[in-house]
């Protein structure tokens, strides 16, 4: 038996051999010794630190594994933010954040990129202080994460102790956590043979593994780490280009990513993109698109970052997973909106990590491009919790009876006329006031605050209406009685009696609030108050056919289309004279000719209103004739500045382009001496 000293020397150079051959098998893929003689010196370390408990430290490759399961989490807060990436889906898109960096660099040279596959997997943060790990955390939301330190402990790719001694006392790497193919196909076929339910892909595993309160059960999951960047660094000296940086990590024992490359301009990185696209199902990992990062930290640190991701980096992103299946029938759905949708019913198809029996075809000009018919073999794509859809037809595999999808004239849920806008392709059921699909949502829309403006009708109790059978349309809402109401949940009698009070209230109107209520296509809040201002009375205003609805100002031909087919269908009509029936009414004199001082002139308001109400503010601006628009722009001929705007967007651009600008006690005093307002 040796003795203390001599143990420690012994323990301590079995350690630096087991790290050593740990770093040449998981990190660099190159084993020297066969795995009996790892076993060996393994084996000869547990029995030396059983005889001498008191030298087994953290770093040893005996201590992976063996913490008591924990209870909870602890909260990780990141000294220096993770922060996420933009993305990139096309080559201009590539281009673009490269003439970004130019131009803010203000040079015409071009940027050299360091060019890394996007590992699908769980980002984490390994804090090492003198080259002994300490911490493992993830990356939360980028500000705070959680300590899963037991559990990175267990994976044999990331040293418990960093080899050599020339890194930084304080050094945090950042790295991705993931699950290779070969492991997971392992993983999931152990829990079959158990009858236990398998993981859906490797990145839901590689989650799940990590965030085991018992490290002993990540142990068993095969796990690797792939270092991408640093985050904290204290003392000692960084090479100063990235790539640079990941080849000392790699030195110093950590594994990166072989395939990661330096691309010495745009040019190259789109050439490296095709290249790994093209090799992707051949890695043995998954990946989900390409990162590119400025190379010179220097460069870097110039760029800086905006909101919560950096300047310097994009993440290009590869198409989304796609598998073939066949094309069974195809069923035409009907939105809240009237948006009428084809819907691709398939014989499942798993792809993206789900079983996809039902796809999006999204409209008719998508049939029209696809060529696709019923019966055809399509490339059904998935891409995260998108909706699948129909991408491409396989019309080599086009079988004989093959059949044409018909796009419906009318809608499948009420019958009325399905119309499309030229250049518009969504197409939309017309019959928004009696559509069983729409009804909901034209009931919320006609009793909110800028329609008919009933007080206390919410969207859940709209819903619970509906659900219920009460109200069948916007009229059967004048027909309620405060016992059916009282009946809803969270409704008592005294809360039925103040709705039926805020009903019959809402009865008395204006003519624009009730053509802006019935929720006619393209007719906002502006355009009915110019349509009733321009006609003066709703039967002027029904009888008028296209040309003459293009005489309103702001009213295209697309717009008086709508409106012009909305009052000639029959069940309009009688939507409008059922709520007429029931009380509504609003007084012609109302729109008569006005006042409007303010005609013609384009107003903006931005910032907050002690002294009235914004929505207020605008309401008595367009009494008085003026347009309130939301933007700033050439056209504008003054800019309403409430408190707390001086640096706000819209009044810095109006100083940029001279336009005129009041504060709050301004307008309040314009408004005054208009008689608009009395405040």
């Amino acid at each position: 038996m040796p003795n203390t000293l001599e143990a420690q020397e012994k323990i301590e150079s079995l350690k630096q051999q087991l790290n050593y051959h740990n770093y040449r098998y998981y990190v660099l893929d190159d084993p020297t010794i066969p795995d009996a003689e790892y076993d060996r010196l393994l084996q000869q370390l547990q029995e030396l630190e059983r005889s001498y408990p008191q030298l087994i430290t953290a770093d040893s490759p005996t201590q992976r594994v063996g913490e008591a399961p924990l209870s909870v989490f602890d909260q990780v807060v990141h000294e220096i933010p993770m922060l996420s990436l933009d993305n990139a889906f096309a080559d201009q898109d590539l281009l673009d954040f490269d003439r970004r960096i130019r131009d803010r660099l203000k040079t015409d040279a071009e940027i050299s990129y360091a060019a890394e596959p996007k590992l699908d997997g769980i980002a984490v943060s390994i804090l090492y202080r003198n080259g002994v790990l300490e911490r493992g955390a993830t990356r939360g939301d980028g500000a705070t994460g959680e300590d899963i330190t037991q559990n990175v402990r267990t994976i044999p790719s990331i040293p418990l102790r960093l080899i050599g001694d020339d890194y930084p006392p304080v050094l945090e790497v950042r790295g991705e956590i993931y699950m290779p193919k070969a492991g997971f196909e392992r993983l999931n076929q152990a829990a079959r043979e158990r009858g236990d339910k398998p993981f859906v892909n490797p990145r839901n595993a590689a989650a799940g593994s990590l965030r085991q309160l018992d490290s002993r059960i990540t142990a068993t999951r095969p796990l690797e780490m792939c270092a991408y960047s640093v985050g904290l660094v204290e003392g000692g000296e960084m090479p100063s280009r990235h790539t640079d940086v990941l080849y000392a990590l790699n030195r110093w024992g950590l594994k990166i990513n072989p395939e990661m490359a330096v691309a010495e301009n745009i040019s190259a990185c789109m050439d490296y993109y095709r290249k790994l696209g093209e090799k992707r199902d051949r890695l043995p990992y998954d990946i989900d698109g390409i990162v590119f990062k400025v190379n010179d930290l220097s460069l870097q640190q110039k760029l800086g970052f905006v909101s919560r991701a950096p300047r310097w980096a994009v993440a290009y992103k590869f198409p989304a997973q796609e598998e073939m299946t066949r094309l069974l029938s195809v069923e035409f759905q009907v939105g809240r909106t009237g948006a009428v949708t084809p819907v691709a019913r398939l014989e499942p198809v798993f792809v993206g990590g789900v079983t996809v029996s039902n796809a999006t075809l999204h409209n008719r000009d998508e049939i029209q491009r696809l060529g696709v018919m019923v019966g055809d073999t399509v490339v059904v794509r998935r891409a995260g919790d998108v909706i699948p859809q129909v991408v491409s037809v396989v019309k080599s595999k086009r079988p004989a009876d093959a059949s044409s999808i018909t796009f419906p004239d009318a809608c499948p849920v009420c019958g009325s006329p399905v119309e499309s806008v030229p250049g518009e392709a969504v197409a939309r059921c017309t019959g928004g006031l009696i559509c069983e699909a729409q009804r909901k949502e034209a009931i919320k829309h006609f009793a909110s605050r800028k329609a008919m403006d009933i007080d206390g009708l919410g969207d859940k109790l709209v819903e619970q209406m509906v659900d219920q059978g009460l109200v069948h349309s916007v009229a059967d809402l004048y027909r309620l009685q405060a016992a059916q109401v009282a009946g809803l949940e969270r409704m008592g009698e005294k809360s039925a009696q103040n709705l039926v009070a805020a009903l019959d209230k809402s009865k008395s109107t204006t003519l624009e609030r009730f053509l802006f209520a019935l929720g006619i296509r393209e007719v906002g809040e502006a355009t009915a108050r110019a349509l009733a201002r321009h006609f003066g009375n709703l039967p002027a205003l029904m009888a008028a056919d296209e040309e003459q609805l293009q005489q309103v100002p702001d009213v295209g031909p697309v717009v008086a289309h709508f409106v012009a087919e909305f009052f000639q269908q029959e069940h309009t009509r009688e939507a409008i004279v059922a709520l007429q029936e029931c009380g509504v009414h609003w007084s012609d004199l109302e729109v008569a000719a006005r006042h409007e001082p303010l005609a013609g002139k384009t107003y903006v308001v931005t910032g907050s209103f002690e002294l009235i109400k914004r929505d207020l503010a605008k309401k008595l601006l367009q009494d008085l004739g003026a347009k309130v628009a939301g933007s700033v722009s050439a056209k504008t001929h003054c800019v309403v500045v409430g408190g707390g705007a001086e640096n706000n967007a819209k009044y810095v651009k109006a100083r940029e382009l001279g336009i005129e600008t009041m504060d709050e006690e301004q307008l309040v005093t314009l408004l005054k001496e208009q008689g608009v307002f009395e405040g």
